[in-house]
């Protein structure tokens, strides 16, 4: 049995509700700078509601109800009414395909759907079963659903504070599919309300801190750090309404915890550089006086003037994307983790972290590195197993209960993990020697030209790399004086790379396709991670060609 000394998820926030009714909790964006603001009174009170609505239904104890949502108030408010109601939250990334809409509905037994905030809700609907009951949140697309607002009008809050025991699944969080099908990956209250509180021990996070939510809830990252431990701590969530007001959402939530994606610190870092060439900010840097008024003003237009953690997870980040964040005085602590433990693994700390490993281990959790070269971690947060799939939840866990991680990695003298590549991913050229393409693409995707890139070559005498070119050089590419520019740009960042790994994982050439990827084209996940396999075989008909191009930069026409 799951034991836990902390208050659970449930617990806290019946606290919060009594000892703070008035507090803001949430601030969801409604359009033409409105805000529509809950306290954690009223937080409480609609969740009663719609679980005395949920209980209404009859449906069976523990019965799964999905949510598909961009991140909003109600989300956080249907997981709360989910689970006082005594069943499982099953949430679905918001931009999935009918197909995968259609396959994660049917294969999580879901017995509701809350549909909510949405962009693509057309492209979705199909996936939807015409006999499945939805219930709309107030930003949800137009549809005949029930309502929120008028389910919580027509039901009185339950009476009861229902807690959920720690051994109990919570949640069902479906994995973005990098390779295969998603997995539904069950965690329990103990290990989600273990994996919040030791982020809050890491992080000294306390009612004062706030938060923008923007990176998918149906992603362990954010379900972790934002919700989960929201839920226990009871700090402020601000809300993003779209990309078009992202930085303004940041500024009205001048968070004090910012945690993102590599790809965005790396768009941030390239909006810096349009407004400020790189050799002019280098040159204010060195200026005593004027570089604390450059840093300061950087990060009070990109909203982070307040942030005292800062953090990346999810992909590798490059580390001169951390050094050049650490100059404009933002410590960018790089962070690990895993749905399979509900990302509670490892993090850089404030003032021991090195630049290229993700950190120590958080307390209670354990790691190594196997025979093979595989890291492997026993977390509190790992998970119950995978929903309906025994053989692969064993298969998953060494003999001593250790999670398989599939990442290659190294630990130092202080017992910091580096992640090296994946154990799947390593491939072997016709000379027969192996490359592991992350390290590699790491060095691309630190250069501004760069925003994403794939190394492939299995079965070639030498590897070569796929990349895509930020997004905002794409547009000036007609102009052949930027075109050339760009192109011996790439000339020089193949020679750096050649440079900085061993000979057989050099690279014979870059390539710069006519198509971008995204996560419609089932080129990226959900959570913005390559798919590897999808790139390589989107190209494959054209790779014997650009060997036999001879050329260092191969532009598809």
């Amino acid at each position: 049995m799951v034991q836990n000394k902390e208050p659970m998820v449930l617990e806290s926030v019946y606290r919060h509700a009594k000892e703070r009714p008035d507090a803001l909790y949430m601030t969801q964006p409604l359009g033409d700078g409105r805000v529509d603001q809950f306290s954690w009174a009223r937080t409480v009170d609609e969740a009663k509601r719609m679980a005395a609505y949920l209980r209404s239904l009859n449906l069976p104890p523990k019965s799964q109800i999905a949510i598909v949502s961009k991140n909003c108030a109600h989300f956080m408010l249907a997981d709360l009414a989910i689970w006082m109601a005594g069943h499982v939250s099953v949430a679905l990334y918001p931009t999935l395909n009918a197909e995968t809409v259609s396959y994660i509905l049917e294969h999580s037994e879901s017995k509701l759907l809350f549909v909510g905030k949405l962009d693509i809700w057309d492209e979705l609907k199909p996936g939807v079963p015409d006999d499945l009951p939805c219930v709309a949140f107030p930003l949800a697309p137009p549809t005949d659903y029930p309502s929120w607002n008028d389910i919580i009008q027509d039901h009185a809050p339950i009476d009861d504070e229902p807690s959920r025991d720690p051994e109990e699944m919570a949640l069902i969080m479906y994995t973005s599919g990098s390779t295969g099908k998603p997995k539904g990956v069950m965690h329990s209250f103990g290990g989600i309300t273990t994996a919040g509180w030791r982020m809050a021990e890491a992080l000294t996070t306390t009612r004062e801190d706030r938060v923008l939510s923007y990176l998918p809830l149906a992603h362990a990252i954010e379900r972790w750090i934002v919700e989960t431990q929201s839920f226990l701590v009871g700090f402020s969530i601000f809300f993003a309404e779209s990309v078009d007001t992202f930085v303004e959402d940041i500024k009205r939530a001048r968070p004090t915890l910012f945690v993102s994606v590599p790809r965005l610190w790396l768009k941030f870092q390239l909006g810096v550089l349009q407004k400020i060439p790189e050799k002019k900010l280098e040159l204010y840097m060195k200026i005593p006086v004027l570089s604390g008024i450059i840093k300061k003003k950087i990060l009070t237009n990109l909203g982070l003037e307040q942030v005292r953690f800062a953090g990346s997870g999810s992909a590798p980040i490059p580390a001169e994307l951390i050094n050049w964040y650490r100059r404009l005085g933002l410590e960018l602590l790089e962070g690990y983790g895993m749905s399979e433990n509900f990302a509670l693994s490892h993090m850089s700390q404030p003032g021991n972290s090195r630049v290229g490993y993700v950190g120590n281990p958080y307390r209670g959790v354990e790691h190594r590195i196997s025979d093979e070269g595989e890291i492997q971690v026993k977390s509190p947060g790992d998970m119950m197993g995978y929903f309906k799939e025994p053989e692969m939840s064993a298969e998953s866990f060494t003999d001593d209960g250790f999670l398989k991680t599939g990442d290659r990695g190294e630990i130092d003298e202080q017992g910091r993990l580096k992640i090296t590549g994946r154990v799947k991913e390593l491939f072997k050229t016709s000379k027969g020697k192996y490359v592991a393409p992350a390290p590699i693409e790491n060095i691309i995707n630190a250069d501004t030209l760069i925003e994403l890139s794939c190394v492939a070559g299995n079965g070639y005498p030498q590897a070569f790399a796929v990349v895509q070119l930020a997004e905002d050089l794409v547009p000036k590419l007609g102009d052949p004086s930027v075109r050339k520019e760009v192109n011996d740009g790439l000339e020089a960042l193949l020679k750096k790379v050649n440079g900085a790994v061993v000979q057989h994982e050099r690279l014979q050439f870059l390539v710069v396709p006519n198509d971008r990827w995204d996560i419609s084209n089932g080129m990226l996940t959900p959570s913005l991670k390559i798919r590897r396999s999808a790139i390589e075989a989107a190209y494959e008909a054209s790779v014997d060609e650009w060997y036999g191009s001879g050329k260092k930069v191969v532009w598809q026409s």
